[in-house]
């Protein structure tokens, strides 16, 4: 197994530990307030939790199912977090989420426009009760324009910015990236990253304020590099025809004897020169500048593949791999954990008995920590309705009239 993740005191095994953790990340102090939903808002939660956040999911009360609690929850995605069952359409769900607000610094809500101000929750419910709230919005395609409206998902959000026609092989379709450039890259991250600097206002002095992150922006944003490139006459418009969409046969993956796969990835020319070197090969354009001339690829990428094609996998990981010729076998989810570099640096970790990539980037200060495991929904309602002030008669009452589970 990985090494434990190093701002974890190693001493302290953190899913046996207090809700607390032993370490302090950088956001202890700040609270937030979730609206449960899937994909991107539960990732900008979990990266504002594992920062040291105290982040309050609010379940639907339909997801709740007692007789789950104190087992384990597979869903990595939500740990972190305290959560409260609530029917947001109830009577008096709307005055308890807003007691929640009144003392929180965050809210994170990722319904189509709109539906936060038909429940009573929408921006200027909020503010109202507290004007210094950060209220993060996150969606598709945005809270304006032509398309805000409709449902969508990553690949749709991706199609129209131009970043999944670049993606996939010459003279074949476009191919499907996962939805990591969109739900969590373009997403998710852009969300945190939105509040984290909405916080950072609010803290100087400024109000309260709206940050509307939307997938189309935020994964179009991560394209930025590419339109340079393409100002700079470096980047066709066809697939598979550049440097870094696999055209190029010194920046693409190879299959090995054993039917496993290196990814190669020597750009710069002393890179090439070591990659050359060090198997050995001459390829035919040379092994200088003759390279980045597109006429050359495909005689050049006939014959790295037939060299790779001559060793395993991990043979040639250990030939190539500790040096610079920029080579690395590609694992699959099983293996990742297991790579001695990813190991020690404790790139992921085992938290209440789950393997999950651990929270980054590092801090030399105040790191980031795994304090909770995904909680089940309404696993801590009445923790936190006592949080509130509420009595027990009074929890009882909420939860006899099902406003909350």
């Amino acid at each position: 197994m990985p090494a434990r993740y190093p701002s974890v005191d190693p001493s302290v095994d953190p899913s046996d530990g207090p809700a607390d953790g032993p370490a302090v990340g950088p956001l202890h102090g700040v609270r937030v307030v979730e609206l449960a939903g899937i994909g991107p808002g539960p990732f900008a939660a979990m990266m504002l939790a594992d920062m040291g956040a105290d982040v309050i999911r609010v379940d639907r009360t339909a997801d709740v199912h007692p007789e789950r609690f104190g087992t384990p929850h597979p869903d990595v995605l939500n740990r972190g977090r305290r959560s409260i069952g609530v029917d947001l359409k109830a009577d008096g769900a709307r005055q308890l989420v807003l007691d929640l607000v009144r003392d929180s610094d965050v809210l994170l809500e990722g319904f189509r426009p709109g539906v936060t101000e038909r429940l009573g929750l929408g921006p200027a419910d909020c503010h109202e009760v507290n004007p210094r709230l950060v209220y993060g919005r996150m969606t598709g395609w945005g809270q304006d324009g032509p398309n805000a409206g409709y449902a969508g998902h990553d690949l749709t959000y991706l199609a129209p910015t131009g970043i999944l026609h670049a993606i996939g092989r010459a003279d074949e379709r476009p191919v499907p990236p996962l939805n990591l450039i969109g739900d969590f890259g373009g997403g998710g991250m852009m969300l945190a990253f939105g509040v984290v600097c909405a916080l950072f206002d609010v803290r100087a002095g400024g109000a309260g304020q709206v940050v509307d992150a939307a997938i189309v922006d935020g994964a179009t944003l991560l394209s930025t590099a590419l339109h340079g490139l393409r100002g700079l006459g470096m980047w066709r418009n066809e697939r598979g025809a550049n440097l870094l969409d696999g055209g190029a046969p010194f920046y693409d993956t190879y299959e090995c004897a054993d039917g496993r796969f290196v990814a190669v990835g020597a750009l710069e020319p002393r890179f090439y020169a070591e990659l050359v070197t060090r198997t050995g090969l001459r390829p035919p354009s040379g092994d200088g500048q003759g390279r980045f001339d597109p006429d050359s690829w495909a005689v050049d990428r006939a014959a790295w593949a037939e060299l790779f094609r001559s060793r395993t996998r991990d043979e040639w990981a250990t030939l190539l791999e500790h040096g610079d010729a920029c080579v690395a076998p590609v694992l699959d989810w099983d293996e990742a954990p297991e790579h001695p570099h990813l190991a020690a640096r404790g790139v992921f970790v085992s938290h209440a008995g789950a393997v999950q990539p651990a929270p980054a980037p590092r801090f030399s200060r105040t790191p980031g920590a795994i304090r909770r495991p995904p909680p089940h929904p309404g696993e801590h309602t009445d923790e936190i309705l006592a949080d509130l002030g509420l009595s027990p008669a009074a929890i009882a009452g909420l939860r006899e009239n099902r406003t909350v589970a």
